[in-house]
């Protein structure tokens, strides 16, 4: 995927930046998706049901994810679940979502300094 392709996905919408901010550090399942980001936004971003698996599908399509073929361990896991990872595209579009995001935080600073003086 090109450069072109990545920055054509940026801003990335909330919903997926938090899906993918999960994965990010490793393989998830739906349900946990949804716990971690309600833990790490401490209750202020709520994925529902049908807006995280719609999500999940729409990101499918364009590859920033993909359904993993590995499982965990039997007894730790539950066949009706499905397991989901960045792919190569999705962390370089993550990548540079985070960098776009730090440009406007070190901006917001930079005006705030020339408040202050």
């Amino acid at each position: 995927m090109t450069e072109t392709q990545v920055q054509s996905l940026i801003p990335l919408k909330t919903q997926w930046f938090h899906i993918m901010l999960s994965l990010a550090g490793g393989e998830q399942h739906g349900y946990g998706i949804m716990q971690e980001v309600l833990q790490r936004t401490t209750g202020k971003v709520r994925l529902w049901p049908a807006m995280l698996y719609g999500s999940i599908r729409r990101m499918i399509e364009v590859e920033l994810i993909e359904e993993s073929k590995e499982r965990p361990a039997p007894e730790e896991d539950d066949a009706r679940r499905r397991y989901y990872r960045l792919t190569e595209f999705g962390r370089r579009v993550l990548d540079a979502e985070c960098e776009r995001l730090q440009e406007l935080v070190r901006t917001i600073q930079t005006k705030r300094a020339m408040v202050t003086e």
